[in-house]
This record gives C-alpha cells, sequence and structure tokens, in this order.
C-alpha cells in the first residue's frame, strides 16, 4: 500500500523525535471503543445529531466479565469508527477530571462545507461548543458528548498550506479563531 493511498494520509511530517525500532507507518487509528452510561442517549447523540450510520447495536451483550448494551457506528460504511459499550458502566458517570485516561476522540471531516454542517446540527440541536479555534493545520470545534468524552470535530488543511518553523516542524496555533456562521454558510452552499 502506497502510504499517499491512506485516507488519513497528509504528508511526510517532520519528527521532532523518532523511535530506535519505528512503527509500520501504514498503521492507523481503525476505531474507538468508548464505555457508555446509557447507550439510547449516546445514540441520539452520535446518529441523530451527528449523522452516524448504525452498523450493529444489541443488547443484554456479554463481555469483559459483564452483560451490557453495546452500539457500532459508522461513517461511510468500515465496520466501525465508533464503539459504544455498558459493561462495567451503565448508569456510570462521566471520567472525572483529575485522572489518566482519553483526553479526546477527533473526528475528521472531508471538507470545510461537512465541518460546517456538523456544526449546523450542533446549533439545531442547541448543543453547546467548548472550544472553538484555527490550529493553523486544521480548524477544530470542541464538544462534549453525552457521557462527557471530548470530541474534536475537524478539518485539516491541505498538507502544503501548513505552518511551519525553519526546521520544517509543524507550527501550531493553540487560539485562532473560526467564523462558524462563514463554515454553516458553506455547508448550505453545498446543499
Amino acid at each position: 500500500m502506497n502510504l499517499d493511498d491512506r485516507p488519513d494520509a497528509q504528508g511526510p511530517v517532520v519528527a521532532t523525535a523518532t523511535a530506535a525500532r519505528r512503527i509500520d507507518p501504514r498503521v492507523h487509528i481503525g476505531h474507538v471503543h468508548l464505555r457508555t452510561a446509557d447507550i439510547d442517549r449516546i445514540r441520539a447523540f452520535y446518529v441523530d445529531v451527528l449523522g452516524f450510520d448504525v452498523v450493529a447495536e444489541a443488547r443484554g451483550v456479554p463481555g469483559w466479565g459483564t452483560t451490557g448494551d453495546l452500539l457500532f457506528l459508522s461513517a461511510g460504511g468500515y465496520h466501525h469508527h465508533l464503539g459504544f459499550n455498558t459493561w462495567k458502566s451503565a448508569g456510570g458517570g462521566p471520567t472525572p477530571d483529575g485522572v489518566a485516561g482519553l483526553h479526546h476522540v477527533a473526528l475528521n471531516y472531508p471538507t470545510r462545507a461537512a465541518l460546517g454542517d456538523a456544526v449546523r446540527r450542533l446549533r439545531a440541536a442547541d448543543w453547546p461548543l467548548r472550544q472553538v479555534t484555527d490550529h493553523g493545520t486544521h480548524l477544530a470545534i470542541y464538544v462534549t458528548d453525552p457521557d462527557g468524552n471530548d470530541l474534536e470535530l475537524v478539518f485539516d488543511r491541505p498538507f502544503d498550506v501548513w505552518p511551519r518553523d525553519a526546521a520544517g516542524h509543524v507550527k501550531m496555533a493553540m487560539d485562532g479563531g473560526i467564523d462558524l456562521d462563514a463554515l454553516v454558510a458553506e455547508a448550505a452552499a453545498a446543499d
């Protein structure tokens, strides 16, 4: 497989450090599986608001020494991009601050208009946006799902326009603004 043929390939980022024994460069994140307190509540957000397809949904499934519900979601037909289960988490609260664990999951949108559509959907659902940032390399809309999992909804700029320092390392911004109304207008124009 040519690296450029991968859907998540952006280009050869100049690493600031490399492992002595490097991982195969074709490795990529296939899916993320998260614990949830309530399958129906999480389904309402990811399917009804964000628009993911349900690939599998089951109740009372054995797993991890218990039984629970599961939901597998996809964008575009992959076996699942996001998995959710209630094994050991049914009715539980979100992971509290001050503990180690997952910071956020990034969902990459293929165009600015597609990211604008996500903003439009979130606005229609009156869903709060936690943070809106132009990182230079990408536009990022941060939200929190019903279980307290943080998501970064992203549009990556083309690799050749990413800001870099003199050594060629990616130089991200942390506080650039985004015109959300312009993004939503792009989504409307693409309809």
